[in-house]
């Protein structure tokens, strides 16, 4: 059980469940929170909150790791119980999420804001009343051209080499989470914005 008195902090990667889902490009959140799930030696397998969830602690902090369950545009539900269980302000809930303004291997980070078009930011904004949490965008490229479906996009894979761009990109949004807990946003923003090394 969560000490309430700790510092909590929620994790949260964005993707749709479902095997065929795994790969896409709205799936990156998925994937970055299983990197950083490794780093820290924490399994996300606690079904619950409408979502997978896992503890650790980080730093003398009490980590929740959640990938939810409930396909993109209902993310903000588990969200919103999760957090509300924990007692995790808003301003402690870092979402991990793709982005297509950003080509593959890029990443930015922000502290609050609107949700761009994201179904799942725009699901979690309205469960938590909020936009002041903190994100960090992974870049999976813009659509090829302005005609092409939004949602065909987001839901189809990469090609090897923006596969190959976006690993270290994981690796990367993954530090960045934990630059944020350690050093804040700013620090974070400053670490890893737009680059790609």
């Amino acid at each position: 059980m969560i000490d309430k008195n700790t510092e909590n902090w929620l994790v949260v990667g964005l993707g749709n469940p479902g095997r065929e889902y795994e790969k896409t490009r709205h799936n990156c959140g998925f994937r970055a929170i299983d990197v950083l799930a490794d780093k820290l030696g924490c399994k996300i397998d606690k079904a619950k909150f409408q979502g997978l969830y896992g503890q650790t602690t980080y730093g003398g902090r009490k980590l929740l790791l959640l990938k939810p369950q409930t396909f993109m545009n209902l993310s903000g539900r588990s969200v919103l119980q999760l957090s509300a269980y924990f007692q995790v302000p808003p301003q402690r809930i870092i979402v991990l999420f793709d982005d297509i303004s950003l080509e593959p291997g890029r990443l930015r980070i922000r502290a609050d804001g609107s949700a761009g078009g994201h179904n799942g930011i725009k699901s979690i904004i309205g469960e938590l009343g909020s936009q002041s949490f903190p994100r960090v965008k992974i870049g999976v490229g813009a659509k090829p051209h302005p005609d092409f479906d939004l949602a065909k996009w987001v839901l189809s894979t990469f090609s090897s080499s923006e596969e190959k761009a976006l690993q270290p990109a994981l690796e990367r949004a993954a530090d960045a989470v934990l630059t944020i807990i350690d050093h804040g946003v700013p620090e974070a923003a400053n670490r890893f914005n737009g680059s790609h090394s």
